[in-house]
């Protein structure tokens, strides 16, 4: 089954939505995401529309994290290492897709090659103003 119920923990980084969008650097590739659009859709007040992609250099990994609003990714290359709550690691490969709830905690999300990279494109709808990914709460 392509889809899966796993936490969209590649989209490491788009920082806050408002006016911009930040990615924070992990593993050691620098800026990993880039912001393709975002929009404020109007069935949607106090909402926002983002859209990214996601690289991942071979063997590198993001921290723990979480996302407020609802995610869907798809892998549009190589392939990711992914653990979503209490949930077992998964391998998602080029041409899968997942939705993630709000406040799915991700501990792992890598790159599942430590010689070819791979990239996700992704979709989030999170509150006006509200980061797309934010440190695990503990």
């Amino acid at each position: 089954m392509k889809s899966a119920n796993f936490s969209f923990a590649l989209l490491i980084a788009a920082g806050l939505l408002g006016g911009q969008a930040t990615a924070w650097a992990h593993g050691d590739a620098a800026d990993p995401v880039k912001v393709l659009q975002q929009q404020q859709p109007s069935n949607a007040p106090g909402k926002s529309a983002v859209m990214l992609t996601v690289s991942y250099a071979p063997g590198q990994a993001s921290p723990a994290h979480q996302h407020p609003g609802a995610v869907m990714a798809y892998v549009l290359e190589g392939a990711v290492v992914s653990k979503l709550n209490d949930e077992q690691e998964k391998t998602y490969t080029a041409g899968e897709y997942w939705y993630e709830a709000p406040g799915t905690e991700h501990s792992v999300s890598r790159n599942a090659s430590k010689t070819r990279p791979a990239k996700l494109l992704v979709w989030s709808l999170v509150d006006e103003g509200k980061p797309v990914t934010e440190p695990v709460r503990k």
